[in-house]
């Protein structure tokens, strides 16, 4: 099995719900977003997946996310925009951008600060 791994930033805002502490008022983050798709064959170029093309696909993802308010956008109406609702909203995403391409998504993983992330990635 081969991975590929991409990553892009974006800023955005977001106050969570049913929340106590700070992280109930408005604040912002720069997130870091680090994408894995899997496969097993090659093309004839030796290549699983473009990282150009993984890439744009991504920065497409994150152009509806970035410099945004997440409780504004309508998944995030029913979800509370945690950072693992943001993984779970980027990696449908990134499947469907990525549907005519012989990979699976493996893992999403979004890093809030230097220090804090999560991940989502479907069982198999």
């Amino acid at each position: 099995m081969y991975e590929v791994t991409v990553e892009d930033v974006f800023s955005s805002a977001h106050r969570l719900r049913n929340y106590r502490g700070k992280c109930e008022n408005v604040h912002g983050h720069n997130w870091k977003v680090q994408v894995t798709v899997a496969g097993e064959k090659l093309d004839k170029g030796g290549l699983l997946l473009d990282f150009h093309v993984a890439k744009e696909k991504l920065k497409d993802v994150l152009s509806v996310l970035d410099h945004k308010d997440l409780n504004r956008i309508s998944f995030f109406k029913k979800l509370n925009p945690t950072s693992e609702n943001i993984c779970l909203h980027i990696y449908g995403k990134m499947k469907t951008a990525l549907k005519r391409y012989p990979v699976t998504v493996r893992r999403v993983t979004v890093w809030e600060s230097d220090r804090q992330c999560a991940s989502y990635c479907e069982e198999r």
